[in-house]
């Protein structure tokens, strides 16, 4: 049964590792080889975070956590360099995922400061604020390792092998700053564009007839302003269509929040138990089940914040029929039942605010009408319009 239990386990860590391989590849390739989807920069940057990982991280956890390779020995340098790179990538790969979210916010609830204010430099003073901040950490959990020609066991290779009381400090501090802090962000910044969504649904419910109608609103700053006219108004009942979107909605933000916390929390949980609880030391298959937990994230993260966004689905369909030279109304249908399918979150907020009058446009958008309805936009409730410069 054991050697049953070790194969699985093998086999399990090496699809994970393939499947990171592959999946961020191709979520890269699709971005930088698309000039419209360079503006997915931080996705980019994510896959390459995982990629590194999916490289160097994920085959030596392989080694450190399987029995095949118990006679591996590791030297004090290449334990730390292992450690490096551990705590670097996870810190690196969090980082930007609570970025992400935050550029998402912006990019809803502030489109037009969005539009100004996201530029290049901004993106690359993001990139390098993620990377300084992860290699401070890590050289953090290098202090106070042991000097000399030492080595230990593969397995044995881990942030408590260093005996030390800072290891303690260090496991909250890492804890803090990459795992509690990346999460109130994502609560807040998620709960907030929930809120935006679902009063863009309940907008375009038929107002009940006893209801006084909304005054006119001029197009003055003061008056966008204000973000609902009808606030006092009784709160119309959901049809089934907006019921439905509504649950499309709330559901792809349980997928990205529950994915985010089912596999870091039990990662950074059972460090900050092993570090706090007297005489409990880290190691073992405790710590070998929780790690690649965490490393899982590395093979999925390219399908929650990659490949869930259509215009990277259809792109990746356009590179896959001119690779089978398949016709394009073949790839046109499939696009569009993944559309009425699959719908992300960003697309489910852009349909509830399109109005009659340009159901049209909404329905099937050409690139020229996605610019324009992206500088002029629609007024979404609970967004806060600016003036732009």
């Amino acid at each position: 049964q054991s050697i049953t239990q070790e194969v699985v386990g093998l086999l399990c860590m090496v699809l994970l590792t393939l499947t990171a391989l592959v999946a961020n590849t191709v979520v890269m390739l699709v971005i930088l080889k698309t000039p419209l989807l360079r503006k997915f920069i931080f996705v980019c940057h994510l896959c390459a975070v995982d990629l590194l990982s999916a490289i160097f991280l994920m085959p030596l956890g392989i080694i450190s956590s399987s029995s095949c390779f118990n006679r591996v020995i590791y030297s004090i340098a290449e334990c730390q360099g292992l450690m490096f790179l551990n705590i670097c990538f996870i810190s690196a790969s969090i980082l930007t995922i609570s970025i992400i979210s935050v550029e998402r916010y912006y990019y809803i609830v502030h489109p037009m400061r969005y539009e100004v204010k996201m530029t290049i430099r901004l993106a690359v003073a993001g990139v390098i604020f993620i990377w300084v901040k992860s290699v401070l950490i890590t050289v953090l959990a290098l202090v106070g390792w042991p000097q000399g020609n030492g080595a230990t066991s593969a397995s044995r290779c881990t942030v408590y092998w260093s005996p030390g009381a800072h290891k303690k400090v260090f496991v909250i501090i890492f804890s803090i700053a990459c795992f509690v802090l990346p999460t109130i962000i994502i609560f807040a910044v998620y709960g907030s564009v929930y809120r935006v969504a679902r009063m863009a649904s309940l907008q375009h419910t038929p107002v009940p007839a006893q209801a006084p109608a909304p005054r006119h609103r001029s197009n003055s700053i003061a008056s966008q302003v204000t973000i609902i006219t009808t606030r006092n108004l009784p709160l119309p009942r959901l049809t089934p269509e907006r019921f439905l979107g509504s649950n499309k909605a709330i559901l792809t933000l349980v997928l990205i929040v529950g994915q985010f916390l089912c596999c870091w929390l039990p990662f950074f949980a059972f460090h900050l138990h092993s570090s706090v609880t007297t005489g409990t030391a880290g190691g073992g298959h405790g710590e070998m089940v929780v790690t690649w937990i965490a490393y899982s994230s590395f093979a999925i993260n390219p399908f929650f914040y990659g490949l869930l966004n259509r215009q990277i689905r259809e792109e990746l369909a356009r590179l896959r029929r001119s690779c089978l030279n398949r016709p394009l109304g073949q790839e046109l249908c499939l696009s569009l039942s993944e559309a009425s399918v699959q719908e992300n979150f960003l697309q489910f907020l852009q349909r509830a605010t399109c109005t009659l009058e340009t159901h049209a446009s909404c329905i099937s958008p050409s690139p020229r009408n996605r610019l324009d309805q992206t500088k002029m936009g629609f007024p979404i409730p609970g967004q806060v319009p600016e003036e732009s410069s």
